[in-house]
C-alpha cells in the first residue's frame, strides 16, 4: 500500500527563505515540496531546487510563471548572495596557512560584534564571534589570526575563555566554553541583537519610531542577510546617486502602469494643501486616485498662486492635461472661495469632469460645529479629564490597560473634531472596563487614589449622568462620524455610499429627537455645510447606481436621484449617440430585467462592491455598466492616510540650488508613493502609541499634562510602563449598518428658508436634556 502525503509544519530549523513559498509533505521517509503559486510538486532536489524554480534560474528545471515578481527577484538575490559567499570562502580557504590549528567542528553563524556597553550590561551574544563554519569544518577569520595566535599553546590562565579583544573598535568577541554555548541562529538573543542594531541606527539619525512599520524594513533585513557577512552599506553618494535614480525610475514605471486603470475606471485628481507655520510656505500636493491605488504626481509651491484664482485654474488645468482629461471624473479640493472660482473655470474648460469640494472637509466642519454645543462640549471636557489623568501617570496607565485588555481609551482619527467623537465612542465601549478599574484593589491601593484629580476621575466614571450624556452624544454624532469614515475609506471607494450614509445620519437624529423643532436644529447645520458641496450630482448618481440601496428606495427617492444621474450622464458622456442608448439600459436596471433580476445578481447586491457588481452582471447594458463603474470607482475625499508631516515637502523649496531642488523633488516623489503603497498592505489595526509625538496634532487636548501631575513622584516614568498584549475592540464594517429602506422624502429636502439663519438656538441646548 502506497504511503499518503502527510503535511509537515515549517520548523525554526528551516531558515532558507524559500521554505516560506512552498508546502511541505512527508511521503514515506522522504520530504516533498509543492510550490505555493503554480502548485508544482517536487519529489526530490531539496529546497535548492524549489528556490531555483521560484527565482527563474534557467537550465535548472521548470520555471514558475505565477510567482510574484518581488518574490522572484528576492530569491534570485538570495541565490546570487550564496554564490558570492561560497567564492569568498573558497578564496579565503586557499589562502589560509596550513600551520593554523584546527578547532572542533561546531555549528555557528557568521561573526557578529557586540558593543562594549552591551557586554557591560550583561548582553549575551547569540553566536561565536571568532568561529565560522563551512561545510563541516571551521576556520578563523583572517583578520583575527594575530589575536588568536595564543591558541597554538592552548588557553591562557588569564583570559577566562575569551578568544580575543578588539580595542581599536571597542568591540568584544564572546566567550565560548563549549559547543553547547553556541546559540541557534533563530534564537531570541540573535533577534534581539538585530533589533538593537536597528534601534541604534534609528535613534542615531533621529528617525521616527514609525520607521519600523515600513513595508521596506523586513525586505532590507532579508537582503542584508542574503548578502552575507561583510556586505557593505551604501555610501552617501550612492543614496543621492544611482539608488535614488533607480527608485525614481521604478516609481515612474508604477505611475505609468496606472494609466491603463485610469482609462477603465476613471480617476479623481486630489489636491492637498499644506501650510508651513514658520515661513508662510503653502504647498499643493497633486495625487491621482483610482480603486487599485493612489499615486502621488508632484508638489508645487503655491504661496503666490492661491491668492489668484486664474493662476490656480492654470495649475489645475496643467495637472488635468498631465493625467489625461478623458480619464478625470472629478477634481477634489478644499471648499474655499479661490478653489471654487478656479474649479468653476475648470468645468467650463472641460465639459466632461466635475470640480468637487472635499466631502471629508465638509463633514469635519459639521462635527466641529456640533462639538461647540454647550452640553456636548461639557461632556467632552469631562471625558478629557479622565484621559489626561490616566495618560500622565504611568502606574495608572498600567492599571487601565490591564482592565481594558491593552486597549487605549483614546482613538485618534483624521482631525481633532473626529478624534473627539471617536474617543467618546471608545470610552463608551469600555465603560464596564473603566468601572471595574476604579473598584479594583489595584486602584484602591494606588498612591493617586486620594489626589483631587484621582477622586474626580473616580466620581466621573461612577456618575451615570456622565455615561448617559456620552451615550446621547454618540447617538447624535456617531452616524455623522461614520459618514466621514466612509468618505475617507481606503478599503472601498466612497462614492456609492456617502449619500446613503448621510441619509442614515439625519434619519437617526430625527428618530432620537422626534419633535421637528428639535431635530431641525441639527439638520440645518448638516444642510448648511452640505450645500457647500455644490456638485452633489455625483453623490446622487452613486446612490442611484448602487444596487444595495436603489432597489429598497421609495419611488419618490428614486425620482430625486434620477435627476442627479441624468446630469452626470449629460456631463460625463459627451457623445450624444451614446447618451441616447442609456434609456433602454436604464429601464432594464430600474425594473431588474434580464440578468439584473436573477437570484445570483439579487443576492450579490449586498455582498459585492457596486462597481464589481456592474462589472459582473452589467454586460447586457454595456454603456450604462461602463458609466456606473466610472462613477462608483471614485473617492469623496482629497485626504489620504499616509502621514504627510513626515514627508519633507517643504525642503524642496527651501533649497536655492536648481539641481538640488530637482533631486529633493524626486526624493519626495519616491517617498510619498512608497507611503501610499504601504497603505495598500496595512491591515488597518492601529499600533502606534497615542503618546507618540506624531499623534499630538489630534490628541494633544486628550493627553495634555494636567496641573496635578508631579514628575518628582515618579509617576511619569515611561520605563515602568508594562507591555500588555492587546485584545482588539471588535469593529464593524462602516457600511454594514446602512441597511435598506429609503422612504423619508423630508430628509433630503433642503430647508432653504432657514439657510441663512444662525446655526443653533436655545432649542439645541435642551434637545437632549
Amino acid at each position: 500500500m502506497e504511503p499518503e502525503l502527510e503535511p509537515v509544519a515549517l520548523t525554526p530549523q528551516k531558515q532558507d527563505n524559500a521554505w516560506k513559498h512552498c508546502e511541505i509533505y512527508k511521503y514515506g521517509d522522504r520530504l516533498q515540496m509543492r510550490c505555493l503559486y503554480c502548485r508544482k510538486m517536487f519529489k526530490g532536489g531539496g529546497i535548492t531546487r524549489v528556490k531555483e524554480h521560484l527565482a527563474g534560474i534557467k537550465g535548472q528545471g521548470v520555471i514558475c510563471d505565477q510567482v510574484p515578481e518581488d518574490v522572484r527577484l528576492f530569491l534570485r538575490q538570495c541565490i546570487e548572495g550564496t554564490v558570492r559567499r561560497q567564492r569568498k570562502r573558497r578564496h579565503s580557504t586557499s589562502a589560509e596557512p596550513e600551520s593554523l590549528p584546527a578547532l572542533p567542528p561546531c555549528e555557528a553563524e557568521p561573526m557578529m560584534m557586540v558593543v562594549q556597553s552591551d557586554v557591560n550590561n550583561g548582553f549575551t551574544s547569540p553566536e561565536s564571534t571568532d568561529v565560522v563554519v563551512q561545510e563541516g569544518r571551521t576556520k578563523q577569520r583572517p583578520y583575527r589570526r594575530k589575536k588568536a595566535a595564543f591558541l597554538e599553546n592552548g588557553s591562557s590562565s588569564h583570559n577566562n575563555g575569551l578568544i580575543g579583544t578588539d580595542m581599536d573598535n571597542n568591540l568584544v568577541p564572546v566567550a565560548i566554553s563549549s559547543v553547547k554555548n553556541i546559540v541557534h541562529p533563530a534564537s531570541k538573543d540573535r533577534e534581539n541583537a538585530v533589533h538593537m542594531a536597528v534601534g541604534r541606527l534609528l535613534f542615531g539619525i533621529g528617525a521616527d519610531f514609525d520607521a519600523v512599520n515600513s513595508a521596506n524594513l523586513q525586505p532590507m533585513i532579508d537582503a542584508i542577510a542574503s548578502g552575507g557577512y561583510g556586505v557593505s552599506a551604501p555610501t552617501h553618494g550612492d543614496l543621492r546617486g544611482w539608488i535614488l535614480k533607480s527608485c525614481v525610475e521604478e516609481t515612474t514605471r508604477e505611475v505609468e502602469e496606472c494609466k491603463a486603470m485610469w482609462k477603465r475606471t476613471g480617476c479623481s485628481v486630489l489636491v492637498e494643501e499644506l501650510s508651513s507655520d514658520h515661513n508662510g510656505l503653502k504647498v499643493l500636493n497633486f495625487l491621482v486616485y483610482c480603486p487599485e491605488k493612489t499615486v502621488f504626481l508632484k508638489s508645487v509651491d503655491a504661496s503666490e498662486i492661491l491668492s489668484c484664482p486664474d493662476k490656480l485654474f492654470e495649475l489645475l488645468r496643467e495637472v488635468v492635461e498631465e493625467v489625461g482629461s478623458t480619464h478625470v471624473v472629478q477634481v477634489i479640493t478644499k471648499s474655499e472661495d479661490h478653489y471654487a472660482a478656479a474649479g468653476k473655470k475648470l468645468m467650463v474648460e472641460y465639459g466632461s469632469l466635475y470640480w468637487v469640494p472635499c466631502a471629508a472637509h465638509c463633514l469635519d466642519n459639521m462635527l466641529d460645529e456640533f462639538g461647540k454645543l454647550g452640553w456636548i462640549s461639557e461632556t467632552i471636557e469631562r471625558a478629557r479629564a479622565i484621559t489626561r489623568f490616566i495618560y500622565n501617570r504611568s502606574d495608572v496607565l498600567n492599571i487601565m490597560r490591564k482592565f481594558t485588555c491593552g486597549n487605549d481609551i483614546v482613538d485618534p482619527l483624521f482631525s481633532a473634531s473626529a478624534t473627539c467623537f471617536a474617543t467618546l465612542g471608545r470610552i463608551a465601549e469600555l465603560k464596564a472596563n473603566l468601572q471595574a478599574m476604579v473598584t479594583s484593589p489595584e486602584w484602591n491601593e494606588s498612591v493617586h487614589l486620594n489626589e483631587a484629580s484621582g477622586l474626580a476621575m473616580t466620581a466621573t466614571i461612577d456618575d451615570e449622568a456622565f455615561w448617559k450624556a456620552v451615550a446621547m452624544v454618540n447617538d447624535l454624532v456617531g452616524p455623522l462620524l461614520r459618514v466621514l469614515k466612509i468618505a475617507c475609506s481606503e478599503k472601498r471607494p466612497g462614492m456609492g455610499y456617502v449619500y446613503a450614509a448621510l441619509y442614515r445620519a439625519k434619519e437617526a437624529i430625527k428618530r432620537d429627537l422626534v419633535n421637528k423643532e428639535d431635530y431641525m436644529v441639527y439638520w440645518r447645520t448638516i444642510d448648511q455645510w452640505w450645500e457647500q458641496q455644490q456638485h452633489v450630482q455625483l453623490y446622487g448618481a452613486g446612490f442611484f447606481l448602487n444596487p444595495k440601496f436603489f432597489y429598497t428606495a421609495s419611488e419618490e427617492m428614486r425620482g430625486e436621484m434620477v435627476q442627479f444621474l441624468v446630469d452626470c450622464i449629460e456631463r460625463l458622456v459627451p457623445d450624444k449617440d451614446i447618451q441616447d442608448k442609456f434609456g433602454k439600459e436604464l429601464n432594464s436596471y430600474k425594473n431588474a430585467l434580464g440578468v439584473f433580476g436573477r437570484n445570483l445578481a439579487i443576492r450579490a447586491r449586498d455582498t459585492m462592491l457596486p462597481a464589481e457588481w456592474w462589472s459582473t452582471y452589467g454586460e447586457s447594458c454595456l454603456n450604462l455598466s461602463r458609466f456606473a463603474i466610472r462613477i462608483l470607482s471614485q473617492t469623496c475625499s482629497s485626504s489620504v492616510g499616509c502621514r504627510r508631516n513626515l514627508i519633507p515637502v517643504d525642503q524642496i523649496y527651501q533649497s536655492k540650488n536648481s539641481i538640488e531642488q530637482k533631486r529633493l523633488s524626486d526624493l519626495v516623489f519616491v517617498q510619498y508613493n512608497m507611503r501610499l503603497k504601504q497603505l495598500e498592505s496595512e491591515s488597518g489595526d492601529e499600533t502606534l502609541d497615542p503618546l507618540s509625538h506624531s499623534r499630538m496634532d489630534v490628541l494633544k487636548e486628550w493627553v495634555l499634562r494636567d496641573e496635578a501631575c508631579v514628575e518628582e513622584n515618579g509617576n511619569s516614568d515611561w520605563k515602568s510602563l508594562e507591555s500588555v498584549k492587546r485584545s482588539l475592540v471588535p469593529t464593524m464594517d462602516e457600511i454594514d449598518n446602512l441597511g435598506s429602506g429609503f422612504d423619508d422624502p423630508e430628509i433630503f429636502k433642503v430647508e432653504k428658508e432657514v439657510r441663512d439663519e444662525g446655526y443653533f438656538t436655545n432649542t439645541s441646548e435642551k434637545a437632549f436634556t
